[in-house]
């Protein structure tokens, strides 16, 4: 008898960030993602052309929301529930939204599961 194989459920993965992404905040409270250039590419372009040394990145309010709630503890399905209580109706599709930005996250190997 064949077993079937269960559907993963992406709601249930839990994230974590990257050791090699830096983050700070802000003035403003948003968080700003600081993607170091350090591969030997990187650093011959960086020579050549007087590249910077890390990319920034400027999320906005929802994304720097979702990047301090990315601990390593809660699965998605929570870091949604604590965007809809935040952003209530601003969020919507909370979900569709925050698993594209999550594997846009993911993509970009700022996090892992």
């Amino acid at each position: 008898m064949l077993k079937k194989k269960e559907k993963e459920n992406y709601l249930d993965y839990i994230p974590k960030r990257s050791l090699n992404i830096k983050w700070e905040e802000r003035e403003d409270g948003l968080v700003r993602l600081i993607v170091p250039r350090n591969t030997i590419i990187d650093r011959i372009v960086r020579k050549l052309f007087f590249t910077p040394e890390a990319f920034k990145i400027d999320l906005d309010k929802l994304g720097s929301f979702i990047w301090r709630q990315i601990d390593g503890e809660k699965t998605i399905y929570e870091i949604g529930k604590l965007l809809r209580e935040e952003f209530k109706e601003e969020a919507e599709p909370i979900y569709e939204r925050l698993i594209q930005f999550m594997r846009i996250l993911k993509n970009n190997n700022f996090i892992e599961y």
